[in-house]
């Protein structure tokens, strides 16, 4: 594809070659002459001076460089869009695989891909154009919508409603038993049963080995846009907001609320009970314990402020120097005998 032709429908401006032949993406490091990449963090701007790369997605007020550019306000996706040109996803044919097993008590709509081993319970009713990969699960009297992807070894479990467009990754779970127990007047764990269900709206993704818990009562909800990354706990009882992204290995512990636009780095975890307002930043493996008031940044375990927790962490490094200067001054202070 020509660099003038691959603006146009990324809709950035061109500047250098139009004629340059463009066959593929890749980063900024790697990329060759015939290859397009990327700059939209400060810490790579240096590469782009010495990239081979043919062409480099760069803000509108980027500095010349060797390489010709194409100029967007939002590199970064107008590289994801780039990546759509260049890799076609694998196509799955409408149809149902022999193996498949289909209670005749479901509805299935129109262009549906059913693969091998797939089961799908009574009750069930899925959109048009779905996409269940090999041995996905979909319990009993569960509602999907349209343009359901389901990779294999994803389950959705009884009862739970999913909207349009939803994608889940490898091993994602839907709807297992929230962790509730109570204890007896003789020591023992008591199973809460989970009658509630999953609710997810729109526009959702969630990748592999992570689960969504089902409520004990009541309804655990997703808003539309959300994505929640790998091996990642939602507990029984929460509910996400809209546009909100869960990156790996977070947990957020039962009946916690998180608000929309909401950040939670790799490794977070939330104490339940507890209100994350909108448009919160909590940064990697902190830790909270309390509610969180809208637009803060939250960092440490437990998390607090996160202006004052750099400057906590700094404070704690010279820790060893501040006991010595104090010893030092301690014995000017306070002379031995």
């Amino acid at each position: 594809m020509k660099l003038a032709e691959l603006a146009r429908i990324l809709q950035a401006e061109c500047r250098g070659d139009g004629n340059l032949e463009i066959t593929g993406v890749a980063g900024i490091e790697e990329a060759g002459p015939r290859e397009v990449t990327f700059v939209a963090n400060v810490k790579y701007a240096a590469h782009a001076q010495s990239t081979r790369a043919g062409a480099v997605l760069v803000q509108p007020d980027f500095p010349e460089i060797p390489a010709a550019t194409l100029r967007t306000s939002n590199p970064y996706l107008g590289f994801a869009r780039a990546i759509e040109v260049f890799y076609q996803l694998p196509v799955y044919a409408p149809g149902i695989h022999p193996t498949a097993v289909i209670d005749p008590a479901s509805t299935l709509g129109a262009n549906a891909h059913v693969g091998a081993y797939v089961v799908i319970g009574a009750g069930v009713v899925i959109g048009d154009d779905a996409t269940l990969l090999p041995h996905v699960v979909i319990y009993p009297n569960t509602r999907i919508g349209k343009r359901f992807f389901a990779h294999a070894h994803a389950v959705v479990r009884e009862g739970c409603v999913l909207g349009d467009n939803i994608i889940l990754q490898n091993g994602v779970v839907i709807g297992a038993d929230g962790f509730g127990f109570a204890k007896d007047d003789e020591g023992h764990w008591h199973k809460i049963l989970q009658s509630g269900i999953v609710r997810m709206e729109d526009d959702i993704e969630i990748q592999a080995q992570s689960c969504v818990d089902r409520a004990a009562v009541g309804e655990t909800h997703i808003a539309s846009g959300v994505k929640i990354d790998n091996v990642t706990t939602v507990g029984h009882g929460c509910t996400i907001g809209e546009d909100t992204l869960v990156c790996a290995q977070v947990g957020l512990a039962g009946s916690t609320h998180v608000g929309k636009n909401v950040v939670l780095a790799g490794q977070v975890g939330v104490a339940g009970h507890c209100t994350v307002g909108d448009g919160v930043t909590i940064t990697a493996q902190s830790g909270t314990h309390g509610d969180i008031e809208p637009g803060k940044v939250i960092s440490g375990s437990p998390g607090f402020e996160h202006g004052q927790w750099l400057r906590a962490v700094n404070a704690f490094s010279r820790l060893p120097e501040l006991a010595r200067d104090l010893k030092r001054l301690q014995r000017k202070i306070s002379p031995k005998e």
